[in-house]
This record gives C-alpha cells, sequence and structure tokens, in this order.
C-alpha cells in the first residue's frame, strides 16, 4: 500500500533527507510522531511532500524507507502523482491552499484523498480575539502603511487571515468524502461541513522524545512555583487572561514564576518602541496589562524550545496551563500529560476529550474567567501532594490516547478500509 503525505511544513526528516539544513521541531509533532511510528511497517510505502515558496526548484530525498519531496508551488502536484501513482492520498490539514490544490489534483486522477484535521479554523476563526479591548483589535491606515514596510501582526489583519482560513477548510471539506478526526468537537465540525463524508477517529501520536526518560515529579516549591505556558504569541492562546489570574495566585505564593515559551514582546530601543509598539498591538496589550497589574516581574519568555528544551520546561513547571479561547487536541497538553505534569486547562474545543475534569487535570469553565483559572491554578499548588496524583492519572491516559504503535495500526486501518471501499465503487 502506496501512500501519499501532504504536509503543510518541511518537517525535519525531509530536511535532512533532501540536503537542507535541519528544519525546526519546535511545531509539527504530531507529523513527525506517527511519521517514525509507521516508518516500522512493513506494508506501507510512504511518500511524503512539502510545498516550500523558498526552494526555486524540487527537491526528493530519501530517508529510513520514507520518501520526501520538496516543491516550490503546488503546480507540481499533477505530474507528481502521475508519477508515483500512490494508492491513496492523505492530507494533513484542512486550511492551507496546497491542501485544496492537492485534492483537486488527486480527484482529476481518481485517487482517493483522506482529509485530516488539524485544527477547527472556522472555531479559532470565531474565537480568535476574545476579551482583547476593541482599541487594538483596528489598524489605522499608517498602521497599515507601516505594516507593509515592516510586517508586524496587525489584529484586524490576523482576523482577515484566520477568516480566510476558515473559509477554505469549509470548502475543502465541503468537497471531502473521507475525514480523519479524533474527538467530538471536530466530528461535529465535519458533520456540519462535510455531512456527506465518512468520518474516521484516529489519535495523535506525539514526539518520540516525551514517551522516554524521566517523569516529572512534585517538588517542594515554597512561595516560587513555576506555572508554564507553552504560547503567548496571539490572542487566541489567551495570555491575557492568564495575566490577569496571576495576581490572584501571588497573594498565596507571591515569588511565584509564570514561563511562556516563545518570544517576549519586541523591544528595539526606545526609538522604534512607539513603531513595535503600533505593528504589534497584542504585545503592547499584555505588556499594558502586566504592567498594570504589577506583575511584569513575574513573567519570563523563554524564547522558541525545540522538543528537548521543551521536555524540560514541563520537567521544571509545578502546572501546566492551556487557557486557550480554540483547540482541537492540542499537542502541548499530551506532551505535558505523558511527563505527569499536573495540568489546567480550559474547556474549549476538544481538550474536554483529552482529559478528564478533576481526575486526571483540572478543567476551568469559560476560557475568559480569570477567577476560575486561578482557583483552578490555586487547586493544584496547594494540593497536598503538589498535583502528583492527577499528574499520574494524566499519565496513564495519555499513555492510551497517544500510543504510537495502536494508532499507526489505527491509521493503517483506515486506509485499507478506504481502499477496500473505493474498489467497491462502481467505475
Amino acid at each position: 500500500m502506496h501512500v501519499f503525505w501532504l504536509v503543510s511544513m518541511v518537517l525535519p526528516q525531509a530536511a535532512l533527507a533532501c540536503g537542507l539544513s535541519s528544519a525546526s521541531d519546535v511545531s509539527g509533532g504530531w507529523l513527525t510522531g506517527q511519521l517514525t511510528a509507521l516508518q516500522q511497517r512493513k506494508d506501507l510505502q510512504l511518500t511524503v511532500a512539502c510545498v516550500d515558496g523558498r526552494q526555486k526548484a524540487a527537491l526528493c530525498g530519501e530517508r529510513e524507507g520514507v520518501t520526501y519531496r520538496i516543491l516550490p508551488d503546488s503546480q507540481e502536484f499533477a505530474p507528481l502523482l502521475q508519477a508515483v501513482q500512490p494508492d491513496l492520498v492523505h492530507i494533513w490539514g484542512t486550511e492551507y491552499a496546497a491542501a485544496a490544490a492537492m485534492r483537486d489534483a488527486a480527484e482529476a486522477l481518481r485517487i482517493p484523498t483522506l482529509v485530516g484535521i488539524q485544527g477547527v479554523m472556522q472555531d479559532c476563526a470565531a474565537h480568535l480575539c476574545d476579551g482583547v479591548p476593541p482599541v487594538y483589535l483596528h489598524s489605522t491606515p499608517l498602521d497599515r502603511a507601516l505594516d507593509r514596510v515592516i510586517p508586524g501582526a496587525l489584529l484586524d489583519k490576523l482576523q482577515a487571515s484566520f477568516d480566510a482560513l476558515a473559509q477554505s477548510e469549509a470548502a475543502l471539506l465541503g468537497k471531502a468524502r473521507y475525514v480523519t478526526g479524533r474527538t467530538g468537537f471536530d466530528r461535529r465540525t465535519v458533520s456540519a461541513l462535510a455531512p456527506g463524508a465518512q468520518y474516521f477517529a484516529c489519535n495523535e501520536t506525539l514526539r518520540p522524545l516525551f514517551y522516554e526518560g524521566v517523569l516529572w515529579q512534585a517538588r517542594h516549591f515554597g512561595r516560587a512555583p513555576v506555572l508554564l505556558l507553552s504560547q503567548g504569541n496571539y490572542p487566541l492562546k489567551n495570555l491575557h487572561t492568564v495575566l490577569k489570574a496571576l495576581p490572584a495566585i501571588l497573594q498565596r505564593w507571591p515569588d511565584a514564576e509564570l514561563r511562556i515559551a516563545g518570544w517576549p514582546p519586541l523591544d528595539k530601543g526606545p526609538l522604534f518602541r512607539p513603531l513595535i509598539a503600533r505593528l504589534f498591538p497584542y504585545q503592547r496589550y499584555c505588556r499594558k496589562l502586566a504592567d498594570e497589574l504589577g506583575i511584569a516581574k513575574h513573567l519570563h519568555y523563554t524564547g522558541p524550545l525545540d522538543a528537548a528544551a521543551m521536555r524540560q520546561a514541563y520537567l521544571d513547571a509545578d502546572v501546566f496551563i492551556l487557557p486557550s479561547l480554540s483547540e482541537n487536541s492540542p499537542n502541548s497538553l499530551g506532551e505535558a500529560m505523558l511527563l505527569g505534569l499536573p495540568c489546567v486547562a480550559s474547556r474549549a474545543g476538544g481538550i474536554p476529550d483529552m482529559m478528564a475534569d478533576g481526575q486526571e487535570g483540572l478543567l476551568y469553565g469559560e476560557a475568559l474567567d480569570a477567577d476560575a483559572l486561578a482557583a483552578a491554578v490555586t487547586r493544584v499548588l496547594s494540593a497536598s501532594d503538589g498535583g502528583a496524583a492527577l499528574g499520574q492519572a494524566a499519565r496513564a491516559r495519555a499513555l492510551q490516547t497517544h500510543a504510537p504503535a495502536a494508532n499507526a495500526e489505527t491509521l493503517c486501518g483506515i486506509y485499507q478500509t478506504i481502499l477496500q471501499e473505493e474498489l467497491r465503487e462502481p467505475v
């Protein structure tokens, strides 16, 4: 069985196979995890392709039995599919332009296509800027003129981008015959946008590093617990609500530290500070909020973390916080659970499908409810075992949800089912 994957990024394995400098493993862990598990199968041949506009010509390489293709644009999809002749195309993700182009190319060649849901873009677009004051949401003509010279992160531009991605997702799913997802949340989306599609459930396999090595252990943090947030660069990840929750936590633990994986708000000195503030309104809002609340000294941005550094960040924390306004099945939560770190998360999207409230972690009500978030974090930190029981239960659940061999078997079973159904279809 020969399956052709289309992914939305250059995977580290693809970069190595094609002779590029190694790609970052900061994102795309669900892809590298599943790929690693599938490489062990003797009944599966894999070709993995992506589009990278930085390349002037198509690149090809092979590594550990998998063939990789890095293409400069999607115009090469049809001739590549004709040359490779896969039995099935698996498109990972619904919203990027290459996904629609691949779906059309495969259909023209009568190659069955499986579409894999990652996030749910219509929900992301609907909640992208929840809780951010309107003054930060609308750019001026001057802002837009500056942004054309020095690209920033204007929130109305970001909103327009997410709205367009949601439309692309709806268009792709509207034509899909076969879709794979993993939560009740994304299943409901498929029912709405692709009522005629056949839905297959398959969990994600995470980065191999999180299945091995030492596990999280509760520590005696005294007055200084460490809270970890995996992302805070745009409003959907809801750093602003964590900042509002922090003062209540500091009343109990005055030396608590919030570590945020990613870059801090840009600061190029007093000359460029007004310009940066205009072009990065969410960072400006979070900086202003932290200053007003008197908590700026309790924030620490780590910079982007690769798998090894992110693993260590989990181990060094006392609680992991996932306050997102929208998620499907966040990899960061799965990785924290695999390590046994106690977690506090919002009830957004598919998160409740991953973690049982009160048993495997704590879920708090509305994502924007700072008081509820602070109460949940306080409950974990004040537990006699430091949240260890929650973390152990979370790990047991995650080992089932993210089991590499089981998920590889499930995915191959989906491939085989589709191919069998296609054989029964009249020509």
